[in-house]
């Protein structure tokens, strides 16, 4: 047995080696405080890696902000209140709005699974017919606004003349039932409730724009970045630890939906089954040539946004269109490339 001489001289020469590590590798012993905030959507990744304890499993020790639209997770952002967010378009805002922020990966192809809705009845039997609509549910600057106004295009219709009622999705279904509406623009998970309740999506986002506009990222804030560089894979290996767990049991992310948003087991499974399985994969968003690409200059996720923000431009959501030069230096596809290539040397 060790004498209390020897044990007290065997922790002053552990504390004295320790003291002796630079500061960062001191700080990767101790998980890393992120306060994380995201829209309330399905997110289903983040929700299982909650439930599973991936984030503290990545050496992470993560703080969760909802919220029910962008504007407060903007504001929120613009404080450095929060570290990292999940979000929609309006992450594109934020570069809009000069709101320092790194995009990191993109979390799923929302376009997948927002749909033009219709009353059971309707005239209306895809987006070729939507000249027909007499009212139409749309919210303001989001992903149905630019759904809405490509779709017009795509057909001949002038948008301006269109009668829109700004709603939200989860506005829509009250909207329909009082004949307010016949006929809205709703993402996921409202649009696959509105299909079960009878309610029907005669066509999705992909299905007249190629691949939809509506990506949904994950981001951090450049300063955070620079004082902890091991975040952005560290978020990636979560992810992907997510990925897998629902691989290997699909039931786990329906619970989650089922538990976050209070939706029916079928419709999350519908929800899941719609945008979860088709979510760009990180080899695809490293390929240039992909559709979400953040390696791309001018296409993928690059494009998108710029397409998006000339289309909220047009609809007088913002007052100019955020720069192609902005957008391009907003994304940074290096630790997505650092996370490959560490998965590919295992």
């Amino acid at each position: 047995m060790k004498s209390k001489k020897t044990i007290a001289t065997w922790l002053l020469t552990a504390l004295g080696a320790f003291a002796s590590l630079p500061v960062a590798a001191q700080r990767s012993a101790q998980p890393l405080e992120i306060n994380y905030g995201y829209t309330t959507a399905d997110h289903v990744n983040i929700y299982v890696a909650q439930d599973l304890g991936l984030f503290e499993k990545a050496g992470l020790k993560p703080k969760f902000f909802a919220f029910p639209s962008g504007a407060p997770l903007l504001a929120g952002l613009k404080s450095e209140s929060l570290d990292v967010v999940t979000a929609g378009l309006g992450l594109a805002f934020a570069l809009g709005q000069n709101i320092p922020l790194s995009l990191l990966y993109v979390n799923s192809n929302d376009a997948t699974g927002e749909g033009l809705v219709v009353n059971e009845n309707s005239a209306i039997k895809s987006y070729q017919d939507i000249g027909k609509a007499q009212k139409i549910g749309a919210a303001s600057g989001t992903c149905a606004q630019v759904a809405l106004y490509l779709m017009a295009k795509k057909t001949g219709v002038d948008y301006t003349k269109m009668d829109i009622v700004n709603l939200p999705a989860p506005l829509l279904r009250n909207a329909f039932k009082s004949n307010s509406i016949d006929a809205g623009i709703a993402w996921a998970p409202y649009s696959m409730a509105l299909d079960a309740e009878g309610f029907r999506v005669v066509s999705w986002d992909p299905d007249y724009t190629p691949g939809g506009v509506c990506p949904r990222m994950t981001g951090v804030r450049p300063a955070f970045i620079k004082s902890h560089p091991e975040i952005g894979v560290k978020l990636l290996q979560v992810d992907a630890m997510a990925s897998e767990a629902v691989a290997k049991n699909p039931q786990i992310a329906i619970d989650a939906l089922v538990k976050r948003l209070s939706l029916p087991p079928a419709v999350a499974k519908a929800t899941i089954e719609r945008i979860y399985m088709q979510r760009p994969t990180f080899a695809q968003q490293i390929d240039p040539a992909s559709a979400l690409s953040l390696t791309s200059k001018e296409g993928g996720l690059a494009g998108k946004l710029q397409l998006a923000m000339q289309v909220l431009h047009a609809t007088k959501s913002i007052p100019e269109p955020v720069p192609m030069s902005v957008i391009q230096n907003a994304i940074d596809p290096s630790h997505l490339k650092e996370f490959a290539a560490s998965s590919r040397a295992k």
